[in-house]
């Protein structure tokens, strides 16, 4: 029995965006801070901004979190260790940073309203912005890959492996 089916309705809205991040981190100890995070997207019509503003922000603190926290842990036999919310830190609000946010609107042209989907622009877009800027920031001392999360063992462990370390921040 084989099957095959494409699902391609005409009515998808495609939300876009562009996620920026800057980091400090501290080669001495690995510990990244985040120092500006700029956030565009475009989810059509805007119908309440304190919506759309709060669903970015959460998104982005989700993301933060998935990039330098989050890890699902398994044992050699396949059990997932980490299996409750006891095991991943949450950031407060002292440990975000300020996010400057904005707004371009492309109305969908598949729906009356001319919206589109906002609730996970943050999620998606944040985690690579952060990797990606805790990379570029270490990418002097020839670190060009590192896996998620991106915690201060592991940032520390990879300035100890590369060829020269030099003291102080990247």
């Amino acid at each position: 029995l084989d099957e095959t089916y494409v699902l391609d309705p005409p009515n998808f809205t495609f939300p876009s965006g562009a996620h920026i991040c800057a980091v400090e981190v501290d080669t001495e100890t690995g510990v990244t801070e985040i120092t500006k995070y700029v956030a565009v997207d475009d989810c059509g019509t805007i119908i309440n901004t304190q919506i759309v503003e709060g669903q970015v922000h959460g998104g982005i603190a989700q993301g933060i979190a998935e990039a330098l926290y989050e890890e699902a842990v398994y044992d050699d036999n396949g059990v997932l260790l980490t299996s409750h919310m006891g095991y991943y830190r949450v950031p407060s609000a002292a440990e975000l940073p300020s996010f400057e946010t904005g707004h371009t609107v492309t109305p969908s042209t598949t729906n009356p309203l001319g919206v589109k989907g906002v609730g996970e622009a943050g999620t998606i877009a944040s985690p690579p912005a952060v990797v990606n800027a805790v990379i570029n920031a270490l990418e002097p001392l020839g670190i060009t890959q590192l896996d998620m999360p991106v915690t201060p063992e592991r940032v520390y462990n990879a300035i100890q492996g590369a060829d020269s370390s030099p003291g102080g921040a990247a």
